[in-house]
């Protein structure tokens, strides 16, 4: 069961850890990356304790711009069969 519900709103981001943080009671602090955000996660992990929080957030908002003409989707690499 997640410590708390959070908003995104009520997160800040940081240019060191590349992640939005948010204070955990034993000091340390909850993050979550942009890319976890866009892949739709939504679990903020302490990394010195057991507690999780869930970011409230719209999905919308991290994802991909589909609207940029430079995006360009993978393309497709052939695969020998031995």
């Amino acid at each position: 069961m997640s410590y708390d519900d959070v908003e995104i709103e009520d997160m800040e981001w940081n240019d060191e850890l590349q992640s939005y943080t948010y204070p955990c009671p034993c000091g340390d602090l909850f993050q979550i990356t942009k890319d976890d955000l866009r892949l739709g996660e939504e679990i903020a992990r302490c990394p010195s304790c057991s507690l999780y929080i869930t970011v409230v957030y719209n999905l919308e908002d991290f994802a991909a711009n589909k609207t940029n003409s430079n995006f360009q989707p993978p393309k497709q690499q052939p695969i020998s069969v031995a």
